[in-house]
């Protein structure tokens, strides 16, 4: 087993550090810009299949944290994969003149749509214009004319001719406003009421016969006159129609050519056509003062509502939408209000979405908040699927609109959606969601940490070269800033041979160090202005941190880092609040006796502790077995506690400190408190690897210098925890200065050499285990707690026998008396 001072750190691997000589470069601005994104070739690749295969259900899911360059990757890929792809078409809404209430959608090639809404803006200027004049014309008054003419000649011939058998039938007509009015006539003389009645019975009644066939001749002459006007009618509406459609078939003609090769289209210009000859008579004869609200109203059924070709540039859209809302994705039916609190909708105001403006292209949406937004993730899944975008009002579905609203026709969808979001997200969507299975069947892995070699070390100062070249504002970083950098990005990785992935953290610190070089002045950031950022970064949110400390140096916090005590020892814990990551000591406290109980955990018992730290607990009892209940049961009660703390504790980095204070009370060996104590255990005693490793023992070390360092305080911790050691340059000076020490450890037997200054202790020949060391007096006071048990057993036993047996004897004495 190797001695305690062989288990310390040399202060060369407490941190990697890199060379500013070998980075080949005096400041970043002699190196190329990154095209791209250092180190993620996996996600890369998946993105490249999954926005490049034209098959359904190939939408791709961007799974990484925040600030790991999942947008820069993509808007860097999608702008290269749009400028090869055609551009999209434009889609048009237009009336629907047979049922206003569905809008015909018009889909046309790229530009044409901007065209055809201007060639009917256009159109229906010159109708305003062209149809007054073509009805002013002398042919058309002359034609007019004509018609009157051969009505009224007709109207004559018709009376003529009614006068005619008038006066056959003894009769004259009059023709009066309320009517025709017949009169018998006799010797040229008409009668009235007192003639007729002096006539003979027989005249009247001859008189009465021809005045009612003249009855049914006027009728008929009448039916004639009503027959004729509907002609002259008739006539004069067709010459209408006729100068109507040389004018309206002159205007429209130039765009039935235009647009021969769009049948919708072509279909469209027909019932406009048939639309303007019904409406001739309305728009021929407009006053100018009307002209304007016509022009604003009356034309508004002949407009053309482009929802999609108003973008300039070249190749595929490319749309990102930060607030996915049913209505941002899917567009909307606007509605106006008139009087009486009535609201009003038409085509015109049918308005796009994402999904309109990015058809063609690519789609980027935000998962967590697409989740958010009521209706707008089934409302994506039913478009994919379906192929086409539906624009509708969502409460419609719910019952909650009484209102006869739009229907418009349905645009076909041929787009890439890419969902950007954490990977919790993707496995939760994965396992409970079928349809996400089907429609997103690529994951492009964005990884957090990155192979430290130096073609990617090049990789990631030409991304952060790019940064100042993109925004602008930036100053170059020399040599020793960038490697200082470096060093905070495998602090991020937490691994000495890896990288941090998230650029945006690093971008940021980047900014920041910029501002405090410009502060001053300089030409280049250096590494004092890297230093400062960090720093500053740490003060900013780092108050609790200080206050829980100051607590600790007042012993309202009791953390003990001189000296020694049995059953007790510092673990070290990480809390994060905010951005801000800390560790801190921990005192925690065993208590043993003879019992049966076996390991009792109090956070457990009060509802403090958490399942991981309960499932370390009792790893605790399945090492105490392991190493001394082979042989005997274990007699023990024991009590763990992690003393003044309030807080939810889970986590088994603590389970190798927990043992080490049971194994101290057990054996009632002292461990010495300026050693604080992380790692995980197994039911073998090898101590296993835990997070937040630089956190924890930069914690315990600001605690020990701020109550006093004296050269014998450190932190144990596990050996496979070295290589993600990247502590700060003051706990490394220390351990350099011989004021601190880092301790990695194998198993526990190392760990209680170090603690304890003694042996741990190996089974001997005879199976038992040194009495001097460690786990010696452990197995012996095991053994003491298992003979205290037996002989209380024993003495419990003998007590029940002598109450049972005076009874018996009683009741022998009675039986023979009776």
């Amino acid at each position: 087993m190797p001695r305690a001072d062989e288990l310390r750190l040399a202060p060369e691997r407490l941190r990697r550090r890199y060379d500013p000589e070998r980075l080949g470069f005096r400041t970043t601005a002699e190196l190329e810009p990154l095209e791209g994104l250092a180190g993620q070739d996996r996600a890369l690749a998946a993105l490249h299949l999954g926005l490049g295969l034209e098959a359904p259900g190939y939408n791709v899911y961007a799974a990484g944290p925040p600030g790991i360059g999942k947008q820069t990757a993509l808007r860097r890929l999608l702008s290269e994969l749009a400028a090869g792809r055609p551009e999209p078409p434009d889609v048009c809404y237009v009336n629907n003149f047979r049922d206003p209430y569905a809008p015909r959608a018009l889909v046309l090639p790229n530009g044409q749509g901007r065209r055809f809404r201007e060639d009917m803006r256009a159109a229906m200027e010159d109708v305003l214009s062209e149809l007054p004049r073509a009805f002013d014309s002398e042919e058309y008054r002359a034609a007019i004319v004509e018609i009157g003419k051969a009505l009224d000649a007709k109207r004559t011939e018709l009376l003529r001719e009614l006068d005619r058998k008038a006066a056959a039938a003894e009769h004259k007509i009059k023709i009066t406003p309320v009517g025709i009015v017949m009169t018998p006539v006799r010797d040229g003389k008409e009668l009235d009421e007192k003639d007729i009645e002096a006539l003979p019975e027989d005249e009247r009644q001859r008189l009465q016969g021809k005045a009612e066939a003249l009855e049914a001749e006027i009728r008929k002459t009448l039916r004639d006159v009503r027959i004729a006007e509907a002609a002259a009618k008739k006539t004069r509406a067709d010459l209408d129609r006729e100068v109507a459609l040389y004018a309206v078939g002159h205007l429209l003609g130039d765009l039935f050519e235009r647009y021969a090769d769009f049948p919708e289209v072509t279909a469209y210009l027909e019932e406009v056509r048939e639309a303007l000859l019904e409406r001739a008579g309305e728009l021929r004869a407009v006053p100018p003062e009307k002209l304007a609200l016509l022009r604003r109203k009356g034309l508004r059924d002949f407009e053309v509502n482009l929802l999609v070709g108003e973008a300039e540039g070249a190749g595929a859209p490319v749309v990102l939408e930060l607030n996915p809302s049913y209505v941002n994705l899917f567009g909307k039916i606007e509605k106006e209000g008139e009087l009486g609190g009535v609201f009003s909708t038409d085509f015109t105001m049918i308005r796009p979405g994402s999904l309109h403006r990015a058809n063609g292209g690519y789609l980027v949406l935000p998962a967590v908040d697409l989740l958010r937004n009521p209706f707008s993730y089934d409302a994506l899944k039913r478009t994919l699927r379906a192929g086409e975008i539906v624009i509708e009002d969502p409460t419609e579905r719910l019952g909650l609109v009484s209102t006869k609203s739009l229907r418009p026709d349905p645009v076909p969808l041929d787009l890439k959606v890419v969902l950007v979001g954490p990977p919790l997200t993707y496995y939760l969507l994965y396992a409970y969601d079928p349809d996400f299975r089907e429609l997103f069947k690529v994951k492009a892995d964005f990884d957090v940490q990155l192979d430290a070699g130096e073609e990617r070390v090049r990789d990631v100062l030409r991304f952060l070269r790019g940064l100042s070249e993109v925004e602008g504002c930036g100053l170059p970083l020399d040599a020793p800033a960038a490697a200082r950098l470096l060093e905070h990005s495998t602090r991020l990785a937490g691994d000495q041979e890896r990288l941090s992935g998230l650029f945006g953290v690093l971008c940021d610190v980047v900014r920041e160090a910029t501002f405090w070089a410009k502060e001053e002045g300089a030409a280049t950031v250096g590494r004092p202005h890297v230093e400062k950022a960090l720093e500053q970064r740490r003060y900013r949110d780092a108050l609790v941190e200080e206050r829980i400390r100051e607590r600790i140096v007042e012993d309202v916090l009791r953390i003990a880092t001189e000296g020694e005590a049995v059953g007790q020892v510092n673990g070290l814990a990480v809390s994060q609040l905010g951005g801000h990551r800390f560790g801190r000591p921990s005192r925690i406290s065993a208590s043993v006796g003879v019992g049966r109980e076996g390991i009792v955990d109090i956070e457990r018992k009060v509802e403090l502790g958490g399942p991981i730290h309960s499932k370390g607990v009792l790893i605790l009892q399945g090492y105490l077995l392991h190493t001394f209940g082979a042989e005997r049961p274990l007699s023990l009660s024991a009590t763990l506690a992690f003393e003044q703390s309030y807080d939810e504790i889970d986590g088994d980095s603590a389970s190798s400190a927990e043992l080490y204070a049971l194994l101290s009370a057990l054996g009632r060996v002292p461990l010495a408190q300026g050693i604080a104590v992380t790692g995980a255990i197994d039911q073998r005693g090898r101590v296993q690897a835990v997070g937040g490793i630089n956190e924890k023992i930069e914690g315990f070390f600001a605690v020990c210098r701020a109550k006093g360092l004296t050269g014998e305080q450190g932190v144990l911790i596990p050996r496979s925890n070295a290589r993600h050691l990247m502590l700060a340059d003051e706990v490394v000076e220390a351990v350099s200065a011989g004021r601190f020490h880092v301790w990695a450890v194998e198993d526990v037997a190392e760990g209680l050499a170090v603690l304890t200054g003694l042996e741990a202790g190996e089974r001997g020949l005879d199976g038992r285990f040194p009495p001097t060391s460690v786990l010696g007096r452990v197995e012996q006071r095991l053994a003491a707690f298992a003979e205290r048990l037996a002989e209380a057993d024993e003495d419990e036993e003998a007590g029940a026998r002598a109450l049972v047996l005076p009874r018996e004897r009683a009741a022998e004495r009675a039986e023979e008396g009776a």
